[in-house]
């Protein structure tokens, strides 16, 4: 009877095939406009499916489309608008596709910013607006020296800090925006609209995916390397263990607010710490909250206190969010005690090693053994900056966030190093009277070292 059955089942399978059924398989897949919007919305759709299918794709797959959101909701613009893109016009003056014609001509933007997403994310970019990220090239400008002493070309800055940290955008005298400072999604963008930052950074354009911004390569795009190894710390930890051993289980896609520890992911990922809501705590888009200490800063502080930016919260109640999260998979004791280390790393970051470099420095300057004209172009500047920028934070965040190597072999080992080497060479100096020697042949130096007037205002 099994083999009787077995037979028709492989008789029918060839019938099939013979018949052409499973043929579709081969067939180009079409996307079709079944609901209402405006022509000059269906113009713009059946242009970019030709002329650049990629982006295309990328939307037909978003949520926007399946909302019918389509590329006029987020980029048309007002003909007086600042950013509106006078090339694009022309693509309204064509003879080679039927839809680039007159009676679809529209103003569009070419960078979508906050304010344009804020017409539908209202909250999301209030949140936003207030964090360390759309804020970060003020803060860069006010505590970088590769900025303020011009140790760095404007396109050093311009392919590398400010690809993250953002470009102030503006056109060049064709009507394009400008190569200066365009492409460019960097978190805290200055746009032509007065709004601050790109919600593209993380949701990346066209598909906008929840879930794409959920997971920690989204965030490891910039939280990365010697000065801030956010995702080396994390891929180390047993969070980034987990999740990489399980994270094709995770319902990354939950839907905005149910997102759940325990039901859609076993192990947090950036997102889920700083920023989704979890337990009791809300959601937020501004990565300011939930932290108890400053961790970039020179100095560990508290957000509050962080001069170069204040937290507008109190840390204390943004700590308890944060222990808040961790509740929901590990027991109070654990957290806390988690905290007591975390603290006292910090504390004797801050007072074994930070302080007393910082004071031999500014005896240094004090006694014009070192030069204060420029930053970098003196061995003892280096040494300092790096025990602060890179081995000191690498210490400090990876006792944050559990990382034992980057605590230990990548910071404090490496502080240790990086200390000795400064306190004896600048010993040296005090004991002969001997001037530091200069780096004479230090390359670009040249970057401007102006402020950027749309943010600080013409009184530098």
């Amino acid at each position: 009877m099994k083999h009787a059955v077995f037979s028709i089942l492989i008789t029918l399978f060839l019938l099939c095939l013979a018949s052409g059924v499973g043929a579709d398989m081969s067939k180009v897949k079409e996307f079709r406009i079944e609901r209402g919007m405006s022509e000059q919305a269906k113009a713009c759709i059946e242009c970019h499916k030709t002329e650049t299918p990629g982006l295309f794709a990328d939307w037909a797959g978003s949520r926007h489309a399946n909302a019918n959101i389509s590329c006029l909701d987020c980029h048309q613009a007002e003909e007086h608008d600042a950013d509106v893109s006078d090339p694009h016009y022309k693509q309204y003056q064509r003879d080679d596709n039927k839809w680039g014609k007159q009676e679809y001509r529209v103003p569009v933007a070419a960078a979508v910013t906050p304010k344009d997403c804020s017409r539908c994310h209202p909250d999301e970019v209030k949140q936003y607006g207030r964090s360390k990220h759309a804020n970060t090239i003020e803060i860069m400008w006010k505590i970088d020296p590769w900025l303020n002493k011009g140790m760095n070309s404007d396109w050093e800055r311009t392919a590398g800090c400010y690809y993250c940290h953002g470009t102030v955008l503006k056109k060049d005298a064709k009507g394009n925006l400008d190569a200066s400072t365009w492409p460019n999604v960097g978190v805290g963008r200055v746009n032509m609209d007065g709004s601050l930052g790109s919600c593209t950074s993380c949701h990346t354009r066209h598909r906008f995916s929840v879930a794409e911004a959920r997971k920690p390569e989204a965030c490891g795009q910039c939280h990365l390397g010697p000065d801030h190894p956010q995702i080396e710390i994390y891929t180390e930890s047993k969070h980034g263990a987990i999740t990489e051993t399980n994270k094709h289980e995770y319902r990354w896609d939950a839907a905005p607010g149910t997102w759940t520890a325990g039901v859609d992911y076993r192990s947090p990922s950036c997102a889920a710490c700083h920023m989704s809501g979890s337990g009791e705590v809300i959601g937020s888009h501004d990565v300011t909250e939930r932290l108890g200490w400053e961790l970039q800063a020179p100095l560990t502080v508290r957000p509050q206190d962080f001069a170069a930016f204040p937290a507008k919260t109190n840390w204390q109640d943004e700590q308890e969010k944060m222990k808040k999260v961790c509740v929901q998979c590990h027991s109070k004791s654990w957290v806390d005690a988690h905290y007591v280390k975390t603290d006292q790393s910090v504390t004797e970051y801050n007072e074994v090693y930070y302080k007393p470099a910082k004071a031999m420095l500014d005896d240094l300057y004090a006694k014009g053994l070192l030069d204060s004209g420029k930053f970098f172009d003196e061995k003892l500047e280096v040494e300092f900056y790096e025990l602060w920028h890179h081995e000191g934070r690498r210490a400090r965040m990876g006792t944050a966030m559990m990382a034992p190597d980057y605590t230990w072999w990548h910071g404090f080992y490496e502080c240790k190093h990086r200390y000795n080497n400064f306190m004896a060479e600048a010993r040296h100096l005090i004991a002969t009277g001997t001037k530091a020697e200069i780096f004479k042949d230090f390359p670009n130096a040249n970057g401007d070292t102006t402020k950027p007037q749309v943010i600080f205002g013409s009184k530098q």
